[in-house]
């Protein structure tokens, strides 16, 4: 069950972007298991991709389609993933841009296409083709919700949020979902992520906006270690709220929505992490004292990525030799061991690289009982930090994906 998660928020509407999905029974009858997301003209966007060097047709297609020219949709399929499938897979993406672009009135280089699901099976392009009359009939300022359950494949909940901010005295709204719960540790994003604003906003700061936010959420979230073939993670902008533009970096309007959107890529990345597989806990690992960023953050994952330590917390043992033997395996230049300290929320575990002497094992087990703990390694070297958001490993994980094509 996801971990904090209670149910989908309301979302808002964004101006110039309608959704609209369908039950295809691309893999499994009766899901909502299509999403075409249409874009009024003279929508922007920016969009970063997994860096799998497997990567999927769709992918190879979207980032040659986005090179090219602004998008006026994107089709979303859920049940397979059209990874791994050569060059015929090549062409049902292509074949599926085409149906949708002569159903819209627009080229096909204008449609961007996204799977997830099964890698090395080819998707029923018929069944995806013959679902776009109703994707398409229901598109809608209002089909937000919708879509974010029709993009899901593992995951328990749908996920998604919106904000509002003023930017030259105009509202200006973004609303971001997501899918993603198992196969997370992106090396970009996260498996697929769709974010629209109604800011106006010039292609190249519109692509530092989304880089920028993407590493401080989507960089910083791992379930299981593992890249998907399919990760992408796309931020469009319409233009519709009436303020100035902002064309670079450094515009007036641009921090505003700077902040604003990390937050939201922030919270959906989040979800992500509640949501993985079996999880039972949502851990926030947190770095200080080391002597660079990436320093923290090599510790950081290492801990995170830990099967040892995501298992003890599945137990709520408070076993905080594995997370020292983490820590001590990181591939860093330097660590001097007697300077590590470890906190689990407020109580102090570690200090001086041993066993505090303040500390009680039953402190510790009432800690780890807790469904969000914060673990807090304190490198005692240097200034930088680095926080990464995780979960635990159980029983569900392996259930999940033992039976994922069953």
């Amino acid at each position: 069950m996801a971990v904090g998660l209670t149910g989908l928020p309301a979302l808002l509407s964004v101006p110039g972007i309608r959704l609209g999905t369908a039950r295809a029974a691309i893999r499994k009858k009766d899901r909502r298991d299509l999403v075409v997301i249409a874009c009024a003209p003279g929508t922007q966007a920016a969009a970063v991709f997994t860096r799998n060097r497997f990567c999927a047709a769709p992918v190879i297609i979207a980032r040659e389609h986005l090179t090219a020219t602004p998008p006026r949709a994107l089709l979303i399929n859920t049940g397979y993933a059209n990874a791994g499938t050569g060059d015929p897979g090549l062409m049902d993406a292509r074949r599926c841009c085409e149906a949708l672009a002569g159903r819209l009135g627009c080229q096909a280089a204008e449609v961007l296409p996204f799977s997830t699901g099964v890698i090395g099976e080819r998707f029923p392009l018929d069944r995806i083709i013959a679902g776009l009359p109703a994707a398409i009939e229901n598109l809608s300022d209002d089909g937000w919700a919708e879509a974010a359950h029709g993009i899901m494949t593992t995951d328990t909940v749908a996920k998604g949020m919106s904000r509002q901010v003023l930017v030259d005295g105009r509202t200006v709204t973004i609303t971001g979902i997501a899918k993603g719960s198992g196969m997370i540790r992106p090396d970009m994003a996260t498996m697929l992520v769709f974010i629209a604003t109604d800011a106006a906003i010039a292609p190249p700061a519109l692509n530092t906006l989304l880089r920028e936010a993407s590493d401080r959420s989507f960089h910083c979230i791992t379930v299981d270690g593992d890249t998907s073939t399919n990760d992408a993670c796309v931020l469009l902008a319409s233009g519709r709220a009436g303020h100035k533009p902002i064309g670079a970096a450094g515009d007036p309007g641009y921090e505003v929505l700077r902040v604003v959107v990390s937050d939201l890529c922030r919270e959906l990345a989040q979800m992500i992490v509640r949501d993985g597989e079996g999880a039972s806990k949502f851990m926030t690992i947190t770095v200080t004292g080391a002597d660079s960023e990436a320093d923290a953050r090599e510790v950081a994952f290492t801990v995170a990525h830990s099967p040892l330590v995501k298992t003890a917390f599945f137990a709520s043992d408070p076993n905080w030799g594995r997370i020292l033997a983490a820590i001590g395996r990181a591939p860093i230049r330097h660590l001097d061991v007697a300077r590590v300290s470890v906190r689990l929320n407020d109580v102090s575990v570690v200090s001086r690289g041993a066993l505090d002497p303040t500390y009680r094992e039953e402190r510790g087990a009432a800690v780890m009982r807790e469904p969000e703990i914060t673990v807090h390694i304190d490198l005692g070297g240097g200034s930088h930090a680095a926080t990464v958001w995780t979960s635990d490993l159980s029983h569900d994980y392996v259930r999940i994906n033992a039976e994922y094509r069953s």
